[in-house]
């Protein structure tokens, strides 16, 4: 179904609303577009919204099992006022958001759906996830100069430090960290200080008065931790090949960086397995 809106889709098309867990898809080029749709179908979500400027296809049939809105993803402020929307419009609901070449892993998510880690979640009374955004890159900048490849996906398997967040008297958060690493870590000089963290809150619950702000973390200070006071919870972990196609297509940074390939590279084996190996992600009390 197409809008040509999100004002449209939510006057037409609501009904996507009335069950989760919700996938907001934002699509900023056409790479990889229908293998990034695929994957969050195959995880269980109930409906998929994909935000698209019209001048971008989706293939056929694909395009018939997801919910097609108009959107300039690249505007200021595109995704948290788009996010922010649903939000308001479905109150109690799961949603997950993420861009195009981002594909998400969460603990066994071979063999369990998206719907049964967040109803574990939910009761362990836990209503956002905290996700680590782990960099993808292909190995040959040559080959691909987009540096996105799937069949030979590389990751970094250390390299990752958190830091305090704190408060604006400059005290620390309670079970809050800021999260580093992978290339905007390895390549910080080409990214922007605001931009150099790696955690973002892509699983939580809607409900009245919750926004999205625009560093990926929620006006409700609960929704930003980690963890519940008690025990560690469930993490999960959005394999992302953005940055590196940012780097990679950025006028500032695209002749600096000849490949990102270093000592502590290692094929990306998309499996969850290897990112609870790697630390990336965290089961908690759900085995």
């Amino acid at each position: 179904m197409r809008y040509s809106s999100l004002t449209d889709f939510l006057s037409k098309g609501a009904v996507a609303l009335a069950k989760g867990p919700v996938a907001l898809i934002f699509i900023e080029d056409a790479v990889e577009v229908d293998t990034t749709i695929r994957h969050h179908q195959q995880a269980g979500f109930t409906e998929v919204l994909v935000f698209v400027h019209d001048q971008i296809e989706i293939p056929q049939p694909l395009e018939d099992t997801v919910h097609r809105i108009t959107c300039q993803t690249h505007a200021d402020g595109a995704v948290t006022d788009a996010v922010n929307a649903i939000i308001n419009a479905a109150p109690g609901l799961w949603l997950y958001y993420c861009f195009n070449t981002e594909y998400l892993f969460y603990p066994f998510c071979e063999t369990r759906s998206i719907a049964e880690m967040l109803a574990f979640h939910t009761e362990e009374r836990r209503d956002a996830m905290l996700t680590y955004v782990v960099d993808l890159y292909a190995p040959d900048l040559w080959e691909t100069p987009n540096a996105v490849s799937l069949e030979s996906a590389l990751m970094d398997r250390s390299g990752y430090y958190a830091l305090a967040r704190n408060d604006a008297r400059g005290n620390p958060k309670e079970r809050q960290l800021n999260f580093y690493g992978g290339l905007r870590w390895r390549f910080e000089e080409h990214i922007p200080q605001a931009r150099r963290k790696i955690d973002r809150i892509g699983l939580f619950r809607a409900k009245k008065g919750l926004t999205l702000l625009p560093n990926h973390v929620f006006n409700d200070e609960e929704y930003n931790t980690y963890a519940c006071p008690w025990h560690n919870n469930i993490t999960a972990a959005i394999c992302s090949f953005r940055t590196a196609k940012a780097l990679k297509s950025n006028a500032g940074s695209m002749f600096e960086i000849e490949t990102f390939q270093w000592h502590n590279s290692t094929p990306f084996e998309w499996t969850s397995q290897q990112l609870l190996d790697l630390g990336l992600m965290e089961p908690g009390q759900w085995f």
